[in-house]
């Protein structure tokens, strides 16, 4: 999240004043920001002027004015892609539900939460309306707390939170890392490099330090960066479950969260997911819409309010084990 603030330094109109400074804090002056997307940022209502929020793009600035803005990167640089799936959360794809907590099986091809394209469809939305469908008399949208995120090719097991109540529990328990998370990727091997299984292993762990490498203008892309310039600790234990015709069905336990992580440490292993273009996977399987071929197989975690381990796995879909077709 950047968090900007400006002094105009003479009248203008608050769309055009955001295209010409936001550019210089994002994109290091060299790229143009769309009206459309300063307009979306506006309507978002991420932006204040002398302390009030504003959702009009239209709004006169005066000398002195202070703007500020708080931007997510990630959704500001992120557009609607045209093949988000249209997805409406039934009780099949519920996993988990209890009065505190509700686990999902997401879909592939839908995001986890809101963006900054207005309208877009995402989990959350979707949880809150599969909710207050469940108890139309609510007079206000059910509270919907998001805990973690599944990027938008990823599918499986995603955890929400019914009440605040137990945010704080929720969360400790993904920061102190009570929290297991197991997924399973389908991946081949990079062209000219050696891989762990070569040797034998069916097992191997990767332990490394990683951060952002790409410009904040571009596609989020991970890689290993020393902690002096930055980096995070990462671990993740893989084990082969499966081989067959040059793909290798692997299952991933993170001990940590970091972005991307396993992407950047099955790509740095010499094996990288199918589908996954941007850490040097090979094309996607075309009749599963050439998706990355990752999926969140398994979470556990201490109940929030009972304390005893819940575990929730969401089954294997097509194409990532042989013979599920």
């Amino acid at each position: 999240m950047t968090h900007c603030t400006w002094t105009v330094r003479k009248k203008s109109r608050l769309d055009l004043f955001l295209r010409d400074m936001i550019p210089s804090v994002l994109n290091d002056g060299t790229d143009a920001v769309s009206n459309s997307k300063i307009r979306r940022l506006i309507m978002a209502g991420v932006i204040s002027v002398n302390g009030k929020q504003c959702r009009v793009p239209a709004f006169d600035l005066h000398s002195g004015s202070l703007v500020e803005a708080f931007i997510d990167e990630a959704k500001f640089f992120y557009e609607k892609r045209p093949d988000d799936i249209a997805f409406t959360l039934e009780s099949e794809n519920v996993l988990y539900e209890d009065d505190s907590l509700i686990v999902v099986n997401k879909p592939a091809f839908f995001p986890t939460e809101e963006t900054i394209v207005k309208g877009r469809g995402n989990m959350h939305q979707a949880i809150i309306d599969y909710l207050w469908k469940k108890n139309p008399s609510l007079r206000n949208p059910p509270y919907v707390g998001i805990m973690h995120r599944l990027d938008r090719e990823t599918s499986g097991v995603l955890l929400f939170t019914k009440t605040r109540a137990v945010n704080k529990a929720v969360h400790d328990a993904f920061e102190s890392r009570l929290v297991s998370k197991e997924y399973r990727a389908v991946c081949s091997v990079s062209a000219g490099k050696e891989h762990s299984f070569v040797f034998g292993k069916k097992t191997f762990t990767v332990e490394c330090s990683i951060g952002r490498v790409s410009p904040s203008s571009q596609a989020c892309k991970m890689g290993i960066v020393p902690e002096q310039r930055g980096g995070q600790y990462s671990k993740t234990v893989f084990t082969l479950a499966a081989e067959q015709d040059g793909l290798y069905y692997v299952d991933c336990k993170l001990f940590t969260g970091r972005t991307h992580q396993i992407r950047v440490h099955l790509s740095h292993s010499g094996l990288p997911i199918v589908g996954d273009n941007l850490y040097g996977g090979t094309n996607g399987i075309l009749e599963l819409g050439n998706r990355i071929m990752l999926h969140s197989a398994k979470l556990s975690i201490p109940h929030p309010v009972t304390g005893e381990l819940l575990e929730v796995t969401a089954p294997l879909p097509q194409g990532f084990a042989p013979g599920i077709i």
